[in-house]
């Protein structure tokens, strides 16, 4: 059995990972990249596997950092099963469609403003139909086979609607024996509202684990209402729009739960609140038809028939077409227009940003993780001005940064869930950037029950194999097509 590392290794998007066992090849997940726009193009396109050669795909869920080139794979010949859990099925049902719309009309883009007259989106939105008759939907705990001798079922992850870890139970041919291995995708963590909290996987021989805040701690999600009152009412108060980039899925439900909550409890007055992304729209009526996947608190409120996710509720406006979202530029003020990308590299925030970064009276708020060479991280980190469609606009909003949002579990979540995993041999790092994994694998040595396992931090392209022990050695050849996306410079981490 092999492991071959590609996307989310020593990065946060683009997650795919390859398995090579008992004759057959299975992806874990398979996400676009994000990021800067030259660089992530190219790597998008530079499909690192042979897509008629993998048997099986296993999702963790529908981000698209997770989903998003399941159109590429389908496109260059991938005709296997993809599993996952029923609203991911569900998400990516709009998600991608909506993923090969913003393909096709940036091709536009760029064909008409940047005079290219070849330029060709990742995927259209054929390809998306035809990824999406592929989906087989399971439950969470129930068990399926994407392989001769493999057996997996899902769990709550608590991240998104839907997200899931995986256990994977391996009869492994080449040594014999059977394999307990899991995959966290993306660990949601403890005590947020809407969502069930993520499951524990147990009695490991390998972990792969997400390290997106490996080396940071979340403000609690309890703590965090006097402080998002405080600034969105002192935004009301001097006439401002506060602009919020969020994902469609998960962090757009939450803010307008917490905003109505805050209404009921007279912490915030009515105020137009405007969702001003089609995939939103779309996914927030996505949330009504799992409620499998609700924390107990959602459950009560929607029998006792208090939806926060109704529409046209407490000044809550789903905008509907292109020419209701352009009227939101001459909107008066005060507001509130909650949009998508979350990390502002496409889709509607970025008109919104354009319109409203350079007057003070407005608020950015930042809810999410913005990966590096993102608009969304260029305001976090202060850069003015900021280039958005290749024009510099200064930063003038205030802009305020909250992480209590994060669906990522943070350091405590994460050491939590490791110390409870059992005794692996080894443990994977993925899905984070250099510094944070390199203090993850040193937080994670502490941990008695890791004292003994190898923490490996992958390189894209690494190739890992199993051994009879039920250690993995990495070899000594690479997945060149993998090692050279973004840029291939990958000094070693220490």
């Amino acid at each position: 059995m092999k492991l071959e590392f590609s996307g989310a290794a020593r990065n946060v998007t683009g997650s795919k990972h390859l398995l090579h066992v008992n004759g057959k090849k299975i992806l874990l997940d398979c996400g676009l990249f994000q990021g800067h726009r030259r660089e992530a193009i190219e790597a998008n396109l530079n499909f690192p596997f042979d897509a008629r050669e993998i048997d099986a795909l296993v999702l963790s869920h529908a981000h698209i950092d997770h989903s998003g080139a399941i159109p590429i794979l389908v496109k260059k010949g991938f005709r296997g099963p993809i599993y996952c859990t029923h609203a991911t099925r569900d998400l990516c049902s709009i998600m991608l469609r909506d993923s090969a719309y913003i393909q096709e009309k940036d091709a536009d883009w760029v064909r008409k403003k940047l005079k290219d007259p070849e330029a060709e989106p990742l995927y259209t939105m054929e390809d998306a139909e035809k990824s999406l008759s592929l989906f087989r939907s399971v439950r969470y705990h129930q068990i399926f086979s994407p392989a001769p001798g493999v057996k997996v079922r899902f769990l709550d992850a608590g991240h998104i609607l839907g997200s899931a870890m995986e256990e994977w139970e391996i009869e492994d041919k080449d040594i014999g024996k059977t394999i307990r291995l899991g995959f966290t995708g993306d660990l949601g963590r403890k005590s947020l509202p809407i969502l069930r909290d993520p499951e524990q996987l147990e009695n490991l021989d390998l972990l792969i684990t997400e390290s997106t805040y490996g080396n940071r701690l979340h403000d609690e999600i309890a703590d965090v209402e006097e402080k998002f009152s405080k600034e969105v009412g002192e935004a009301l108060a001097r006439q401002g729009k506060i602009i919020i980039p969020a994902f469609a899925v998960g962090r757009t439900q939450e803010i307008l739960y917490l905003v109505r909550e805050l209404q009921k409890e007279k912490k915030l007055p009515s105020f137009p609140v405007f969702i001003d992304s089609p995939l939103a729209t779309s996914a927030t009526e996505i949330f009504a038809l799992h409620p499998e996947c609700y924390d107990k608190e959602l459950q009560k409120l929607i029998h006792a028939k208090q939806d926060p996710f109704c529409p046209d509720c407490n000044g809550v406006r789903f905008t509907q077409d292109v020419e209701e979202s352009k009227a939101l530029n001459n909107f008066p003020g005060p507001a509130m227009i909650i949009s998508a990308s979350g990390m502002c590299e496409a889709g509607r925030i970025r008109h919104h940003l354009k319109n409203n970064i350079e007057d003070q009276k407005n608020l950015i708020l930042i809810v999410g993780f913005m990966a590096e060479n993102t608009l969304g991280r260029k305001i976090v980190e202060g850069e003015n001005p900021v280039n958005i469609f290749g024009d510099p606009y200064q930063l003038n909003a205030e802009v305020k940064i909250y992480n209590a949002f994060s669906a990522h579990a943070d350091l405590n979540g994460l050491l939590r869930f490791a110390r409870s995993c059992g005794k692996p041999k080894s443990v994977f790092l993925v899905h984070g950037e250099d510094q944070s994994m390199k203090d993850f694998r040193q937080s994670l040595s502490k941990e008695k029950n890791l004292s003994q396992s190898d923490i490996e931090i992958p390189t894209p392209g690494d190739i890992f194999e199993l051994q009879i022990d039920k250690t993995w050695k990495k070899l000594n050849y690479t997945n060149d097509i993998s090692r050279n996306l973004l840029g291939g410079d990958w000094p070693e981490l220490k």
